[in-house]
């Protein structure tokens, strides 16, 4: 394994410096930023820099414009509901008479709406609830019924051996 080699030269100060092959310290830091500013250019930092910082510009740039179009609208709907209440004010008494004239016929109307739909939504959920409920059953006697002709299965391949099925064969036969 080779060895680095390092001296120690006396500087013009009088201490002594470290050196390695002969170069000087400040030579080595110079060279150990050439080659990392080399190793950036290779691996095109600046240009992963440049770009990180393309899109964060392109992404506040949206949201600076979203910002303006949301501030627009809001000062859209601020002028409008301004002119809507102006509005609202000066019709508020002939308004008021009719109004809850009407305000009792809609809480009537959806009183009524209410009760039919919770009767309505009661009907439907009890027929889901029926049917669940068949279904389960179905699926019940279904499993029911394999199982059971799996049981059939399994007792007639254990009790029919060959001897029993030539047995059965002449029962059968002389049964004719």
């Amino acid at each position: 394994m080779p060895e680095i080699l390092i001296f120690l030269a006396a500087s013009e100060e009088g201490y002594a410096a470290p050196a390695a092959f002969g170069i000087q310290d400040y030579v080595w830091v110079s060279i150990a930023m050439l080659v990392l500013i080399g190793v950036f250019l290779w691996k095109k930092v600046p240009g992963m820099i440049a770009g990180g910082l393309d899109n964060k510009i392109t992404e506040i740039k949206q949201q600076l414009d979203e910002a303006k179009n949301l501030r627009a609208e809001a000062e859209k709907l601020r002028d409008e509901y301004a002119a809507k209440i102006a509005s609202a004010e000066q019709d508020a008494e002939k308004m008021m008479e009719g109004a809850q004239r009407e305000a009792d016929a809609i809480l009537e109307k959806a009183e009524a709406d209410s009760k039919a739909m919770v009767a309505r939504r009661k009907r439907m959920a009890e027929d889901k609830i029926a049917a669940a409920e068949r279904e389960a059953v179905a699926d019940v006697r279904a499993k029911a019924v394999e199982a059971a002709a799996a049981a059939s299965r399994d007792l007639i391949a254990e009790r029919h051996t060959k001897d029993a099925d030539a047995k059965l064969a002449d029962e059968v036969i002389s049964s004719l």
